[in-house]
C-alpha cells in the first residue's frame, strides 16, 4: 500500500477546563461549547450528561448509577505530505476512556465518535456548491470524496494510528432529515433496535470512500436512531462498555446540537422521518451557536483549498492515483 504521508497525532483532554487552541477547527462541536461566557458551565453540564447516560446504560453491578466516569480526549491529526516537516491539520476525532470507580481501573474506549476534517469542509462547502452553481439539477463532481477517503484510509493504516489505538474507529452521526427509517426486528442489548433507511445518502457514499459502512440503531430510552460508521463487525468487535462510551458521548452532543431530533418529546416509531422543524422538543441548558458553525464550515473549506488543495494539487492527485 502506498502510504508515504506522515501522520502526527496530538491529544488534549476534553474536560471542564478545556480551551480550544488557536489552530483547533472551531467548527468542531466541542470547541463551540468551550467558548463564550458560559463555557465552563457548558462543559460541566455536557460531561455530566455523558456520565449520567453512560451509567444508565451500564446499569449492571451499578446500583447507585455512579460506577463509571467517561474521560474524553480530542485527537488532532496532522499530515506531512512532502516529508519536509511541514504539516497540515487534517482530521479531528474524539477518544473515549472509561474510569471504573469500583475496580479503580481505566478501560480504553473507542476512537472516532465525533469526526471533523478540513478536506471534508472543502468538499462539501467549496467544491460541491461551485460545481452546482448555475445548474438546474444537483449533481456530484467526478471523484467526489476520493482524496479525502484515501487520506483517511491512509491514516487508519498508518503506524501512527496502530501505535496509538488498538481498534479501528467508530464514528457516530445524526440521522438525515431527508430519509425515512424503518424499524427492523433486530435488537442489540446495548445499541438497541436497528433501523434501516429507505435510500442511500451522499454522506453514506462519502464515508464509504473512507472505508466505513453504516448501521442505524436506537438505544434504550433514546428519542431517535444514531448512525454508526465502522470497519469490520460493529456488534462483535467492540465490548458493551466501549459501545456505551460512544452512545453516551455522541447522543449527548446530538441532544445539544439537534434537540429537534434527539431531545424530541415523542420517540421515533416504526417508520421514522427526522424533522429539524419539530417544535415538540426540549432544550438543554447548554449554549450552542448552530449558525456560526455552518458559516465556519465554509471558511474552513476555503482555508483547506488555499493552504492544502491548491498548493499541493499535483502531488495530491498523483498520490491518490497511485494509492491502492
Amino acid at each position: 500500500m502506498n502510504n508515504d504521508f506522515t501522520f502526527t497525532i496530538k491529544s488534549i483532554c476534553f474536560d471542564e477546563s478545556y480551551r480550544p487552541s488557536s489552530n483547533t477547527r472551531i467548527t468542531t462541536n466541542f470547541a463551540n461549547l468551550a467558548r463564550g461566557e458560559r463555557r465552563q458551565e457548558n462543559l460541566r453540564d455536557a460531561l455530566r450528561m455523558i456520565n449520567n447516560r453512560f451509567n444508565t446504560l451500564a446499569h449492571w453491578d451499578n446500583a447507585k448509577g455512579d460506577r463509571y466516569t467517561v474521560e474524553l480526549e480530542i485527537i488532532s491529526v496532522d499530515v506531512d505530505i512532502e516529508g519536509k516537516g511541514q504539516s497540515f491539520p487534517t482530521i479531528e476525532i474524539l477518544k473515549t476512556n472509561i474510569f471504573d470507580h469500583h475496580t479503580e481501573q481505566r478501560i480504553e474506549g473507542i476512537v472516532g465518535n465525533n469526526f471533523s476534517s478540513y478536506v471534508r469542509d472543502y468538499d462539501f462547502s467549496v467544491l460541491l456548491p461551485n460545481h452546482n452553481k448555475g445548474q438546474n439539477e444537483f449533481s456530484i463532481p467526478e471523484n467526489f470524496g476520493d482524496l479525502h477517503g484515501k487520506l483517511f484510509k491512509s491514516f487508519v493504516a498508518s503506524d501512527s494510528f496502530k501505535e496509538s489505538f488498538s481498534k479501528p474507529p467508530v464514528i457516530c452521526l445524526s440521522v438525515s432529515d431527508n430519509k425515512t427509517y424503518q424499524r427492523t426486528g433486530n435488537q442489540h442489548p446495548v445499541l438497541g433496535v436497528e433501523y434501516q433507511p429507505n435510500s442511500t445518502s451522499l454522506t453514506e457514499l462519502y464515508f464509504q470512500k473512507m472505508g466505513l459502512q453504516v448501521r442505524y440503531f436506537m438505544p434504550a430510552n433514546s428519542a431517535a436512531p444514531l448512525a454508526f460508521y465502522f470497519v469490520g463487525d460493529l456488534l462483535n468487535d467492540y465490548s458493551n462498555l466501549e459501545l456505551i462510551s460512544t452512545i453516551s458521548t455522541m447522543e449527548t452532543f446530538q441532544k445539544i446540537y439537534r434537540p429537534e431530533i434527539y431531545n424530541a418529546n415523542a420517540v421515533a416509531g416504526k417508520c421514522y422521518q427526522p424533522n429539524l422543524n419539530n417544535l415538540d422538543h426540549s432544550l438543554t441548558q447548554i449554549v450552542y451557536d448552530r449558525e456560526e458553525r455552518s458559516q465556519l464550515a465554509s471558511e474552513q473549506g476555503k482555508f483547506a483549498e488555499q493552504h492544502f488543495i491548491k498548493p499541493h494539487q499535483r502531488l495530491l492527485e498523483q498520490w491518490a492515483a497511485n494509492y491502492a
